[in-house]
This record gives C-alpha cells, sequence and structure tokens, in this order.
C-alpha cells in the first residue's frame, strides 16, 4: 500500500523519523522517533496544512510516497482512542497511547485523522524488528498558500 508526506525537501530521505524523535507529535514523545504519513495526498496536505503557521512554511517542499507492508499495520479503533484524542493542542494522553504501540514494537499504526476521521493516517515506526516500509520516491511540491490565506482572511 502508498502513503504520503509531506515534508521540507532537506528531510525527505530521512527514514529514522528524526524530527518526530526532536519535536514530538500527537501520538508520539520526544525521543520516539516515528514517520507521520497520510493515505493520500490530500489528506497530507491537509494535515501539514493543520500543523505549521503560514509564515514557516518553507519554498523546498517535497512529496514523499512509501511503500508500507499491508500486514504490518495495526489498526486502532476510534473506540480505543483517549476520550480527547481531537483536542488541540495534542494532549498528553495522546501521545502516550502512540509512543507506548510504538514501544511494544508495533511497526506501523492505522489511525484516524483529526481534520477527517473517517480517513486515515499511518504511523510507521523505523525502530521495529520487522522491515515494513520503503521510500518510493520525493517529487518537488509547491505548497498552494490559498490553502492558509483563505483561512485568515474569513
Amino acid at each position: 500500500m502508498k502513503v504520503f508526506r509531506i515534508s521540507k525537501t532537506q528531510y525527505a530521505n530521512d527514514l529514522q523519523g528524526t524530527g518526530s524523535k526532536l519535536f514530538g507529535g500527537r501520538w508520539n514523545h520526544i525521543d520516539t522517533p516515528c514517520i507521520y504519513t497520510s493515505e493520500s495526498r490530500s489528506l497530507a496536505v491537509l494535515e501539514y496544512a493543520a500543523n505549521i503557521a503560514i509564515d514557516f512554511i518553507p519554498r523546498a517542499l517535497s512529496l514523499c510516497v512509501f511503500e508500507i507492508d499491508d500486514n504490518q499495520i495495526y489498526t486502532v479503533k476510534e473506540t480505543d482512542l483517549p476520550g480527547n484524542w481531537r483536542n488541540t493542542p495534542a494532549p498528553k494522553s495522546t501521545k502516550d497511547f502512540g509512543t507506548k504501540l510504538l514501544q511494544q514494537d508495533k511497526a506501523i499504526l492505522k489511525i484516524p485523522s483529526i481534520i477527517i476521521p473517517q480517513e486515515f493516517n499511518y504511523v510507521i515506526n523505523p525502530l521495529t524488528k520487522n522491515p515494513c516500509f520503503k521510500l518510493l520516491e520525493t517529487k518537488d511540491f509547491v505548497f498552494d498558500l490559498r490553502i492558509k490565506e483563505n483561512s485568515v482572511n474569513h
């Protein structure tokens, strides 16, 4: 199965989850590496837009396409998530939840998107004992600023 990520070009080929290890994310604490991906290109763009201020969008972005092993996916049901999983900023409960699963050597977490809960993000564990993903390609990506500008002006 193919999944997608928008990334600063300088980090597009990082397969160690360095960014999430350094800064944490909704589903991981600092010092727990992972790679956040989405089931479609459009969801990857929405997720990126929701998590960055317009003033910090770099010119050099890449769309990364990964192949993941369907047999290594651990599906998380919405009913299993912490009750406040959609809160912003991400609560400690979601970081605890995801970090625990990653530390249990779950290779890929399939988790509902906050933006569109009927669609899914895939959190890849680069430390898993079972190889479960590969980077297929990276392409230059130009972020359409209208996505952010229109929301600011209305």
